[in-house]
This record gives structure tokens, sequence and C-alpha cells, in this order.
């Protein structure tokens, strides 16, 4: 007898299963990818017991035409592509056509559609987890497709041990839904868990649309926090690439990478070039062992992207792997580095006296509970600023001007002025530095200043360290990396891959002041080094290099070594805590945290400075209450 035989059809389809069908998430996502490439507008998501119980997923795209049905359930059977070329440069979500076969697989699954664009005649199929015999029968249903998924691995009860409890299930669920979610901006999604609703995103492309949607899944506090960046740019053969999004304050860190969403041509994806690239950005501006906060979007031509790597297509893989990684740290590094802290002070916006707020630009409406949109513009009385890091990018556009402060405001200024010499009157809010003018020093470590929305107050250590050190930087940068000639030339045993790698890298090593020859199959000659680290592990610096070279194309740690150096040189030469300043050399440390790039953090990630607003003094001492 021979020892080889096909699998049965049920077995198979349990098989692709495992891959496909790992909980109640694995589903909606399939699901819900379905909805989106048939042209839906509107998404219900309804699930019990964390989905295991029940998962049922309505949309009102284009539908399934009767005959179809079977087909639909089958395994490889799809409308999406139909050849080599379709595959080299797929724009849908799915494409495999091996979900609903999966899924039907190892639950009780059913399909109703209705691919009429009037009347709601449709029809519906349902299998059991048995031989993909599929009998359709009429069922009203306006156009698009409801699939329900009851008891899902009823036949299979290893696998559903392997579960974890509801609500682990559903947190999972729901975060399927968010990716989603932020995906498709123009789609409508509710969710409702056990009969209660989660969550109900409107439908919008506008710019307020897509923020409110951004808060809604990552959290108000995110959006406040966040700087919004495009960019476009070459690098590629066959286009630009683009960039756009949004990025949190190197304040606003995560103790875990819980808040990270990157899409390429809208499909939410994992991949560690990417996660490189974001982590090399904020090398030198996030607290020792934090996480960034982003939803940022690449738009690519699709042919530049393999999305057939994984059976679930979270992972991709770029044609061109160096200049995506390039571009995407060299978008997010200058967008951090241009924030300033005149970009972290509040829109034009004025209080009501009834606790909303009025952007006297666009008329929009912020209120303590939300936002509310097209009132009337209101009173006259500057509203108070978000604490250091919310821009008032965060719910609109960001102004260069603020409202007035009033008689009162302006009085007081004239009189700071006479306590101090150097600080001139100012006769209009807008004359007021974004950091204000100096006031004391407090304990010799803290500044206080004033400016047009409160109370400043800077740690001065820190906010000189961040100043010297780009100043290092650029200096650096402006004479050139200095080499020098190792007396003994340092031989390094490596592999022949490596020494390929190296080989077609000279001239990246030679302009970060290393000169690495071929000197065998598999051995290499370190010949000069950067003087600035002559006293490093040269050689375990070079494998490092080699190791980025082969994983994402590109390295920064020759630049993160010379940074670590200057970032240590800029600690020793910053003013020391209990150094008594005068106001003339505060108000100077002012002007420069305000010139100087990345100064809303120190070198070790923490932050310079913090705003106090009118309003959180008011609520300190009860005022208006």
């Amino acid at each position: 007898m021979s020892k080889i035989h096909r699998l049965s059809t049920r077995l198979a389809n349990q098989i692709a299963a495992g891959e496909v069908v790992e909980r109640p998430a694995s589903v909606v996502k399939e699901v819900l990818e379905n909805s989106l490439d048939a042209g839906a507008t509107r998404v219900d998501i309804e699930v019990e017991a964390g989905g295991v119980k029940l998962i049922r997923i309505r949309d009102n795209g284009l539908g399934i035409e009767a005959d179809d049905l079977p087909l639909a359930m089958a395994r490889h059977a799809t409308s999406k592509i139909s050849s080599l070329e379709d595959l080299e440069a797929v724009a849908s979500l799915g494409f495999r056509g091996e979900a609903l076969a999966s899924i039907g697989s190892v639950s009780r699954l059913t399909l109703t559609s209705n691919a009429a664009e009037q009347g709601s005649e449709g029809s519906s199929a349902a299998c059991e987890g048995r031989e993909m015999e599929v009998v359709t029968r009429p069922a009203p249903h306006p156009r698009g497709t409801t699939v329900e998924v009851r008891d899902l691995f009823f036949n299979t009860p290893a696998r559903r041990k392997f579960l974890r409890t509801e609500k682990t299930e559903f947190n999972h669920l729901e975060e399927v839904v968010k990716r989603l979610a932020l995906s498709r901006f123009d789609v409508a999604f509710s969710l409702r868990h056990n009969g209660r609703g989660i969550h109900q995103l409107k439908a919008g492309t506008g710019q307020v649309e897509q923020q409110r949607r951004v808060a809604s899944v990552c959290g108000p506090a995110f959006m406040e926090q966040a700087i919004y960046i495009e960019n476009e740019g070459g690098g590629l053969p066959s286009g630009s690439l683009k960039l756009w999004g949004w990025v949190g304050l190197p304040t606003f860190s995560r103790s875990q990478a819980d808040l990270q969403y990157f899409f390429v041509n809208g499909r939410v994806i994992r991949d560690k070039l990417v996660a490189h690239a974001i982590k090399q950005a904020y090398r030198d501006v996030l607290y020792h062992g934090r996480h960034p906060a982003f939803v940022l979007y690449l738009e690519v031509d699709p042919a530049q992207v393999d999305v057939n790597v994984h059976p679930t297509k979270h992972e991709v893989r770029f044609r061109d792997g160096r200049s995506v990684h390039n571009f995407i740290f060299s978008s997010l590094h200058r967008a951090l580095a241009d924030v300033r802290p005149n970009d972290q002070l509040p829109p034009n916006t004025v209080r009501t006296g009834d606790g909303m707020a009025i952007n006297t630009e666009t008329g929009e409406i912020s209120t303590q509970g939300g936002l509310a949109w097209g009132a009337e513009q209101g009173a006259a009385v500057a509203d108070a600023p978000p604490r250091q890091g919310q821009l008032g990018q965060g719910f609109g556009p960001r102004f260069s001007a603020n409202p007035g402060l009033g008689s009162q405001g302006k009085d007081q200024m004239a009189a700071y002025g006479q306590l101090h010499p150097s600080l001139p009157e100012q006769g209009r809010e807008e004359d007021v530095p974004p950091l204000g003018y100096a006031l004391a020093q407090l304990k010799g470590i803290y500044i206080l200043a004033e400016n047009a929305a409160g109370l400043v107050l800077v740690d001065m250590h820190a906010a000189h360290e961040r100043i010297t050190y780009e100043r290092l930087k650029a200096s650096r940068d402006a004479e050139g990396i200095r080499s020098q000639p190792l007396l003994v030339p340092q031989s390094v045993a490596v592999s022949q891959r490596e020494v390929n790698v190296a080989g077609e890298n000279a001239e990246l090593f030679r302009a970060i002041g290393m000169s690495v020859d071929v000197a065998g199959e598999e051995a290499l000659v370190i010949r000069e080094i950067p003087v600035a680290l002559r006293d490093s592990d040269v050689e375990q610096l070079l494998r490092d290099v080699l190791a980025d070279l082969i994983e994402f194309g590109s390295s920064e740690r020759i630049a993160a070594h010379m940074d670590e150096i200057l970032s240590t040189m800029a600690c020793h030469g910053s003013v020391r805590a209990n150094r008594r300043l005068t106001v003339p050399e505060m108000n100077a440390l002012l002007r420069d945290m305000e010139e100087t790039e990345r100064s809303g953090q120190c070198n070790h990630g923490r932050p310079t400075w913090t705003q106090l607003g009118l309003d959180e003094l008011d609520r300190l001492f009860l005022r208006g209450r």
C-alpha cells in the first residue's frame, strides 16, 4: 500500500484553520477584511462570550450572488486575484481564499447575502465543521452580507482549551476592530458585546473626523500630546513614499509597546524593519525602557511590497527595505527635532465662562467631556493650555498667536518689568516668547517663568544639558567625523556573508569614520576608527553594525555611540543644581530652549519643562467655585 495519501477536505481545512483561526479575534479580522474589500461603508459587529459563543458581522458591501455562496465557503476560492500579476501588486486586504473555509471547519457558519442594488431578496448558506457541501436557501437581506459564526472550536476541543478568559478574548477582538477602524476612516464601525454597546465610530474623512476617531481609539491624552506629520519623498525605483499620521511626543511614552499602529497601504502590519526605524528616530529623546506611541500610515507602490509572506498577512516584505527604513527614520527624526516650545502652546481658544472653550479661528468648541462643533464665537479670556507636550495640533490646526491677556495681565507684565530691568515691557501678548520671562529660581534647580498662558517650570540642568548636547552634535556634523589610523590594524574573524556585506557597504563605513578592508573569505581588518571612539570596543561595534546591515539594510550604531559620548560631555558641561542664576541668565536659557532641537527632553528622555495653565492654578485655589 502507498504510504502517501491525500488529506480529506475536512482535515485540510482544519489544518489551514490552525494557521488562520487562532482565536475569536482571528475570525473577526478575516471577516472584517472581507467586508472592507467588498466596499462596505458601515460594519456592525456583535459578539457574545468574547466571541466564542457568537460572532455576527453585518456590512452594506457589494454582497455575494446566490450561485457564488457555496464557492465563497470553499477553500482557495476568491474574487480578488486571478493571476500572478495580481498577486504581485495586490491591493485588497484578503486574497488567499482560505478564511471562510477555515472558519467553517471549526464552527457553525452561516453566510447570508444580497448582491442586488434594490430589494431585500437574499440567500443564505450554512455549514457545521463538516465537508463543505453547502446548500443555499432564500433569506431576506438588504444589500450586503451577514456572517454568523457560532460555537467556535466546538468540534476541536483541544483548540478550545487554549482560549483564555472571556475578558481576555474580547480584548484581543476589540483590538482587531480598533486597528481596522484606524485603517479606514471612511467606514463606520459599531461593536457590541453581550448586548452592550462598546464602540460607535462614525465615518468621516476630514481632518477633524480623523482626529476624533484616533482620540476615540487611542484616547484623548494621546491626541493632546501628539504631533501630526506628513512627508513625501522618493527613494524607490517605481515612485515615491508617503508617511503621515500622528506620533506621540517623547514625554508621552508607554511602559509597553501597546499604542503602536503602523499601516502599509491600509494594511496594519508588525514589521521588524519598521520597528527598528522608529526606535532609532526616538533614540536620544525617549526615557530608558519606555516605548513610543504612534499611529502612522505608509503609502507605497503595491508592487514594492510583498504581502504574501504570512497566512495572517500581519507581516510584509519590502522590495527595497533600506530605502523604506531610511525614509521612515529620517521623517520621524526630523519631525521630533523640529518640535519647539512655541509648537506646544495651545491654539487660539477663549473661555465662555460656562466651561466651554472656543477656537477663535475655526469656531470649534471643546468641553471637558468632549468636542462640539459649529457654535458661535464667544468671549475673550485666555483659555488655559495643556501641559508640556499637549499640542494645539491634537484637536485642530496649530496657530502662532493667542488672544490678549486683558488689562490685568498687561499691568502684571509691566510690574515684572519694574522688578527685573532685563524684562522688557510688553504691550501685546503676541510679543511674549513661548516660554515667557523668568521670575525666579526655586531651590537652585527650577526656573519659574510667566508666559501668555500661565506659569512655566523649567529644570535648568536638564534644559542646559540638551542645549549643550545639540550644539556639540552640530559642531561635529559641521566639521565632519574625524578619524585616526590604528597603529596596529585589527583583524576580525567573521562569516562569509558579513564579508560580503562589508564589501558592499565600504562607502557607508567611510562616511562614519571607519576604514574596513576585506582580508580574506572570512576575515576583515579595521584600519581607521573615529577619534571619539578610540576607547570603545571597536570589534564588537563592527559586528553590531554588520548585524544591522544584514537585518535592516542600515545602521545607526556608530552615530549612537558617538552621541553617547557627546551626551556625557554635555552632562558634565551643563549648569549644576544649586548654582544661582541671574534673571538675564535665566532668560537667556529660555531663549536658547526655544531655538534648540528636541529641547522638550534632556539627553536621557526626561522632560525639561512643563506648563501650568490658569485653569490648573485656579483649581488649586478653588477659584471660580
